[in-house]
């Protein structure tokens, strides 16, 4: 067996952006909400928009709510959070 390198067109790939900036911050966040006590964060869902978060999805109680925006505040980078978390879980 011949092991022979990764190449497109001959050239090796390039990655020019692995992590970008979005993502690291989608994952601040979503890592903040998952271990911040008070809400169990389970069924939002958090998207970035450059340092703007949109948080969606669902949770059992208002406070919740408030508490996932208050969270996602508290993120460096994060400059406006647009939360659109509704409460009582849908099944």
């Amino acid at each position: 067996m011949v092991f022979k390198h990764q190449s497109f067109h001959e050239h090796p790939p390039t990655v020019e952006n692995e992590f970008p900036p979005a993502a690291a911050l989608e994952g601040a966040v979503s890592d903040a909400l998952a271990a911040a006590g008070g809400i169990d964060a389970t069924g939002v869902h958090v998207i970035a928009e450059g340092s703007t978060i949109m948080l969606t999805g669902s949770v059992m109680s208002e406070p919740e709510v408030a508490r996932a925006e208050e969270v996602a505040r508290s993120v460096a980078g994060v400059s406006n959070v647009r939360n659109d978390i509704k409460s009582g879980r849908i099944a």
